[in-house]
């Protein structure tokens, strides 16, 4: 499944914002713009041909109600998701198709047995899942509640 393309990091917050409120969650964003203030401008003050680089721009967005969840927006098409103390390295583009999942509940926690591990598991449709391991000590109430 193709999602819009999100050129931007203010596009991306726009869109984000926008599914935020349709959700019923609350958003909170911090703005970092400026090579003095992102990790893009240690990339130096011109890109590859020779034109001043575009002013970076970086946001992280916090939502209000459970699971906890951030989205750290980087400048380069890469976006940071945490749920819940859980970190998932999301393409920017993809952002709001993955906190769209979260919200309509299409995330669990695959546990086994033998060898043991936790693994949890956000299905976007049209995409493979985003799985990432969870520790013992990682596990949240919120997060215990969606083991299968």
């Amino acid at each position: 499944m193709s999602h819009p393309h999100l050129p931007t990091t203010q596009s991306a917050v726009r869109a984000v914002e926008e599914l935020a409120a349709r959700h019923g969650r609350e958003v909170r964003a911090q703005h970092d713009i400026g090579r003095d203030q992102t990790f893009a401008g240690l990339a130096g003050n011109y890109g590859g041909d020779g034109e001043p680089a575009p002013i970076p721009h970086e946001a992280l967005l916090e939502f209000g109600g459970r699971p906890e969840i951030a989205v750290r927006l980087f400048t380069h098409d890469e976006a940071v998701v945490t749920l819940d103390g859980i970190a998932f390295d999301v393409r920017r583009d993809s952002v709001p198709a993955f906190l769209n999942s979260v919200w309509s509940g299409l995330v669990h926690v695959k546990a086994r047995t033998f060898p043991p591990s936790t693994t949890m598991i956000v299905t976007v449709p049209g995409e493979p899942g985003y799985r990432e391991s969870v520790g013992m000590r990682d596990l949240t109430p919120w997060i215990a509640g969606l083991i299968r």
